[in-house]
């Protein structure tokens, strides 16, 4: 006998509330594991094929026969979740902060050598801190529930200042963006390098297939000075086929002649040795009062706000990009931060 005629006649001997309680679960029931179980009894009742039920439901077909075989040996009693009566879950409250403690840190912080996570050495941890074993699924979940992602860490360097020292020089940059003086302007600065050779990045791929990207094989370098308004988002740059004291000059020259109007250029900007060469210091007094600088700590890049913009130029442009000179590339770079000038915010490239 087939399993949908075993269903049937276990069916038939339902008492009719039995039936009509099914049924009602199989249209609404807050319950979800109990509205899909008697929806597939029903679908079966109505000689649907497990096949078809599993497509409509979006489950298994194993899913579908071990229903109807629950069905099939003790009635109603069989769609039942037996789980609530496996006792406390395993992942509770406790079992999920040491999860997440684990991920913020290291291996290393729970006596192992290896430097990074498996999912695998999860398992043993939990087993060892808290006595519970579970699987590499249950820990899968998990960690999707904590939004845990499988990603590459950010190298950095340690700033070599005290941490008083750090703060208080952060504090004071943060104090002038508060209390910026009218007829002032606050700017952060940076330089930014360009390669022909294009820098790999992540994209989306079928399966079996890997894109490939062309280089021109000999490298070519052109770089930027730009300078980022903090008040109105806009980006003054300049460009050059060297990175020194001259480009900066040329940059900072060019911001006066933008914000002529301006009494005060305030910049902000990190310790590479061109930002105080001796070009510059010469320079410095043709600038007189109109430039201020503000030297960030070393190694803090991300509290330099133009190194987002940056970023954002790396991931619209130079990127996999398949540009096949230098001239069609800073036609490109020059063209998005001309659109995103114009928009006042970050926006994706456009091609011309």
């Amino acid at each position: 006998m087939s399993i949908i005629a075993d269903v049937v006649s276990v069916w038939k001997s339902l008492r009719k509330q039995e039936q009509r309680d099914l049924n009602s679960g199989a249209m609404h029931h807050p319950d979800t594991i109990w509205f899909m179980r008697c929806k597939i009894i029903r679908n079966l009742v109505r000689a649907e094929s497990p096949t078809e039920i599993a497509r409509i439901l979006g489950c298994s077909r194993s899913h579908v026969y071990r229903m109807a075989s629950r069905f099939v040996e003790d009635g109603l009693a069989g769609l039942v979740d037996l789980r609530e009566a496996n006792g406390p879950t395993k992942v509770n409250e406790q079992y999920r902060n040491l999860v997440v403690r684990a991920v913020s840190g290291s291996p290393r912080d729970f006596g192992f050598e290896r430097p990074s996570w498996t999912q695998e050495l999860l398992v043993i941890v939990a087993s060892n801190e808290l006595g519970v074993t579970t699987s590499t699924a249950t820990i899968s979940r998990l960690l999707s529930k904590i939004r845990a992602r499988h990603g590459r860490p950010k190298p950095y360097v340690m700033c070599p200042w005290h941490k008083s020292a750090r703060t208080r020089r952060l504090n004071q940059i943060r104090q002038l963006e508060f209390n910026l003086d009218t007829g002032d302007c606050l700017f952060y600065a940076d330089e930014v390098d360009i390669h022909l050779n294009p820098k790999i990045g992540f994209d989306w791929m079928l399966p079996g297939q890997q894109k490939k990207v062309l280089t021109p094989g000999k490298n070519q370098k052109q770089y930027l000075a730009g300078a980022l308004n903090y008040s109105t988002g806009q980006l003054t740059w300049v460009e050059g086929g060297s990175k020194n004291g001259a480009l900066f000059i040329k940059m900072v020259d060019h911001l006066l002649t933008t914000y002529d109007s301006a009494r005060t250029l305030h910049i902000v900007l990190d310790n590479v040795k061109i930002h105080s060469s001796l070009a510059v210091q010469a320079a410095k007094q043709r600038w007189g009062d109109r430039i201020a600088f503000h030297f960030l700590p070393p190694y803090c890049p991300d509290h330099n706000r133009i190194e987002r913009y940056w970023k954002d130029l790396h991931d619209n442009v130079t990127r996999n990009h398949i540009c096949r000179d230098m001239n069609e590339l800073m036609q490109n770079v020059t063209s998005y931060l001309n659109q995103r000038n114009a928009a006042g915010c970050h926006t994706l490239a456009q091609s011309g």
